[in-house]
């Protein structure tokens, strides 16, 4: 079986955000510095777009792999976040949220800064506590 893509890197997360168009890259500024205040550690590169906080462990039908605990991707359609997971507590904060689409563990924004960033701060909390 092959090694997943998805991996830390030693790209630098400012380097990478260098390369993001506007305004998109304002946007990931500003959820880089929410999820670096909320989890309290630095970001590092996760494959060739995701910027991720913490390891955990993760499992599909493929295999056993490392994730990050909590994560972003500064998409051109939308600001991806990985933070889901179906937990109950998560329903009253999305109802909160403002305009948002969700799949199965990512949250989409295409206008970060028009959500309720309290409940977005909590979401990653909870996401972060979660697996810490």
């Amino acid at each position: 079986m092959a090694a997943p893509k998805t991996r830390p890197t030693d790209v630098r997360v400012d380097d990478f955000l260098a390369t993001v168009e506007e305004p998109r890259r304002s946007q990931a500024q500003a959820v880089r510095e929410l999820m670096t205040r909320v989890t309290g550690v630095e970001p590092v590169m996760w494959g060739p777009s995701i910027v991720g906080y913490g390891t955990r462990a993760y499992s599909n039908t493929s295999g056993a792999y490392e994730w990050p605990v909590v994560g972003f991707s500064p998409r051109k359609a939308s600001m991806t976040l990985y933070v889901l997971e179906g937990a109950p507590e998560e329903v009253p904060l999305l109802a909160r949220l403002g305009p948002h689409t969700t799949g199965r563990s990512c949250l989409y924004l295409k206008q970060p800064g028009a959500v309720d960033q309290g409940a977005l701060a909590e979401l990653i909390r909870l996401a972060w506590q979660r697996h810490r």
